[in-house]
């Protein structure tokens, strides 16, 4: 379980993150939505170790997460950043593969580790290619398996985070995404995923975050936080809020 405890994170003189609680529980898809600027990225940072909080504590499991060393923290928090960058000719499987690094588990077992995640992914017809003469959509598929490799098969204990794992995708891989990302918390990982698609989080997430400069606006299920007023306020967009005819979560239409 990966916790935060009165959250703020400061850039200058200016708090772009203030009194941010939450738990991200075993089996959890939490997505976190907001406008531009409202600290969706600023919090993931926080999270992961990257960005050091003015105030409060990031947990994970029974310790802080500056107290797990190194390698045996990679084996049970990984994260997705909006941006990956790598600038070597690897093939797609070597850089899959480097997802686990930080294991111990031998090369055939991280050879299946490896197929699975990319299978996963739906990216396993990219193996043998080089990473660079990929599309932003593929290698942005490419990095999703590389951090399921990491923690493969999102065992309780493992934290997953990621931050606009959609953004480059088409419509039919923004749900396979999301679908691998939903199977791996079904397998007992924590994900905590962001998202500008309100739909999408709808359908995928357990719980929203809401952030609106830098605040919880509303935390809770996407029936009681993906609300007309709640959106109006937020987003400064009307819409209408019904329930999808076939699943029953929040279809959200814009008026």
């Amino acid at each position: 379980m990966l916790r935060v405890d009165n959250l703020q994170v400061v850039r200058g003189q200016q708090a772009v993150l203030s009194d941010i609680s939450l738990a991200l529980q075993p089996g959890e898809v939490l997505g976190v939505l907001g406008p531009n600027g409202a600290g969706k990225s600023t919090l993931l940072g926080a999270l992961c170790g990257e960005l050091a909080p003015r105030q409060g504590q990031v947990w994970l499991g029974d310790c802080l997460l500056a107290d797990w060393p190194g390698s045996e923290r990679a084996r049970r928090l990984a994260v997705l950043p909006q941006v990956s960058t790598l600038g070597f000719s690897f093939r797609v499987e070597e850089v899959v593969g480097m997802g686990r690094l930080p294991h111990d588990s031998g090369l055939a077992r991280d050879a299946e580790i490896i197929e699975a995640a990319l299978q996963a992914a739906d990216a396993q017809h990219l193996r043998g290619r080089s990473y660079l003469a990929l599309s932003g959509g593929e290698r942005q598929r490419v990095h999703l398996a590389r951090v399921l490799a990491q923690l493969w098969p999102g065992e309780e204990g493992t934290t997953l985070l990621l931050d606009e794992p959609t953004s480059a995708l088409d419509p039919l891989h923004q749900h396979t995404t999301l679908q691998a990302v939903r199977a791996f918390a079904d397998r007992g990982a924590a994900v905590l995923v962001i998202l500008h698609d309100l739909n999408l989080a709808a359908r995928y997430c357990d719980r929203i975050l809401l952030l609106e400069q830098g605040r919880a606006f509303a935390l809770g299920t996407p029936q009681a936080v993906l609300q007309p007023d709640g959106l109006k306020a937020v987003f400064g967009l009307e819409v209408l809020v019904q329930a999808h005819p076939e699943r029953g979560h929040p279809l959200i239409i814009a008026r």
